[in-house]
């Protein structure tokens, strides 16, 4: 089961915290998520420089474009983006989407994304009501995509349950800012 760390903008306050945090982490692929900064591209590259040669693969959100101009390895799509999956696709990029439902899980695969989030599985501040274990038991055994379970991962137990579910893997931001303090 891969670990997909997604960072936060709220937990580093300078490039050194961000380092820090960047060489502590245990995960195969780690997505740099800034919905705030109007200055996201200077920070991507930011990202991308201290990650540079760490071991996992480099995501950056949203920006298909900017993901490919920077030679991150991928883009994670929000869940209004399922059309944008195609581009993403045609520049060459690993290409992850946000989704909400078992429908929306099904058209990202029809669009060829190679992966699926679906959230939010536990509870999470401000993400709605969890879909819980079984909905994403379901939806790995009746999808034909890759489905990364998200949303209120803090805790081993959580990714025992998610492990059960037979998922490729699992997302947090919290589960993995905890660990590499």
């Amino acid at each position: 089961m891969i670990r997909y760390a997604i960072t936060d903008p709220s937990f580093f306050t300078t490039t050194k915290e961000k380092q820090n945090y960047l060489s502590h982490i245990k995960a195969e692929y780690v997505l740099f998520r800034d919905k705030i900064n109007s200055n996201y591209k200077e920070q991507a590259v930011i990202f991308l420089t201290l990650s540079q040669g760490m071991g996992f693969k480099r995501i950056l959100h949203r920006d298909y474009n900017l993901a490919f101009n920077l030679k991150a390895d991928g883009v994670h799509l929000a869940s209004n983006q399922l059309k944008d999956i195609q581009k993403s696709k045609e520049l060459g990029l690993w290409t992850a989407i946000s989704c909400h439902s078992i429908n929306d899980i099904k058209e990202a695969r029809n669009l060829g994304a190679d992966v699926a989030t679906l959230s939010p599985i536990f509870n999470t501040p401000n993400k709605g009501k969890p879909k819980g274990i079984e909905e994403l038991k379901k939806a790995v055994e009746c999808c034909d995509i890759k489905i990364i379970a998200l949303g209120g991962i803090i805790t081993k137990e959580h990714i025992e349950q998610i492990n059960s579910t037979n998922a490729f893997g699992f997302a947090s931001i919290r589960y993995f800012y905890n660990r590499s303090l």
